[in-house]
């Protein structure tokens, strides 16, 4: 079904066109996630009125703006991503000097989050330049407002954004060291082809809940809280359910609970083969909340089995 949002450009110069847009501004503006609908009538006169867009990626904001019906001539457009945000920030700051008003937009959701964005604001603000930001379609918070991931009373109150796990397995695996020792909520980001190997690594969660957002906003949206065990099964009930970006809430956990008794076993099986002794006992007591003593135990005892299977093949 076609849409047209050409009322929405008479909306955005109605509701917000009496407002003040100062010269010599960075706008840092948020767009859809996926659903066009979800910008702002803030944004879309911002877009209007700026003299630069620098963009993460110019041709798929040029397609954004012609969603809207606005398009910016070739010199209105700059290119700035993660590889280049340093230099392209010195550009930026020379257009901001000659009192123009430039916006910067990521490929979709707020800037400087887990977009670049970051580094050119850092810059902007040195130079005292003034940053207004347009707030508006997150991941983050879209995925936090439906998981319902509620933190007991004896446990830290907040959330944590990780976003996107490291590819490498060296790193990746230093990253879930440190997150395991945090109760509260933490937010990740995943691509598609990643998710077989993270649901894998959440199974140690155990009974934890774990809230799977994917392809927020869009058409085949699917949320879904369940154990962390049971984020595999659910990844395998569908081809589709293997597409799309995924945002992934990790629910709070009870200070002094976990998994179920029992439950270190199936960690310490995991991490032993990985990490020292020590630090798997304090990774599998975080993760389980079952004692550390008791978990230390545990761990010598699955050593010494697994060394007799070795010297026994």
């Amino acid at each position: 079904m076609s849409v047209s949002y050409a009322t929405a450009l008479v909306g955005a110069r109605d509701a917000a066109g009496a407002q003040n847009y100062p010269k010599g501004a960075l706008y840092v503006v948020a767009t859809p996630i996926g659903n066009l609908a979800d910008i702002t009538l803030r944004a879309l006169q911002v877009l209007q009125l700026a003299d630069l867009l620098a963009c993460e990626d110019t041709r798929h904001s040029q397609q954004l703006l012609r969603a809207y019906g606005m398009d910016k001539a070739p010199g209105q457009w700059l290119a700035l991503h993660q590889h280049n945000e340093a230099e392209a920030a010195q550009t930026v700051l020379q257009r901001l000097a000659l009192g123009e008003r430039v916006a910067y937009l990521s490929d979709a959701g707020t800037p400087a989050i887990s977009d670049p964005g970051a580094r050119l604001v850092a810059a902007a603000q040195a130079a005292g330049v003034r940053c207004i930001p347009l707030p508006g379609a997150s991941s983050l918070t879209a995925s936090l407002s439906v998981a319902g991931a509620v933190a007991p009373a004896d446990a830290p109150q907040g959330f944590v954004f990780h976003g996107f796990l490291p590819a490498r397995a060296g790193e990746r695996k230093s990253a879930w060291e440190q997150l395991a020792a945090e109760p509260r909520a933490i937010v990740l980001l995943e691509a598609p082809h990643r998710m077989a190997t993270l649901v894998r690594e959440l199974a140690a969660l155990g009974e934890r809940r774990v809230t799977l957002a994917r392809e927020l906003t869009k058409q085949f949206e699917e949320v879904a809280t369940l154990p962390a065990r049971d984020c595999a099964a659910w990844l395998q009930q569908g081809a589709q359910r293997s597409r799309g970006e995924f945002a992934i809430v990790l629910h709070p956990q009870a200070c002094g609970a976990g998994a179920p008794p029992g439950r270190g076993d199936e960690v310490l099986r995991l991490l032993l083969p990985e990490l020292a002794l020590k630090r798997a006992v304090q990774i599998a007591a975080a993760l389980t909340g079952e004692g550390r003593n008791a978990l230390y135990e545990r761990a010598l005892a699955l050593r010494g089995q697994s060394d007799a299977r070795g010297e026994g093949g």
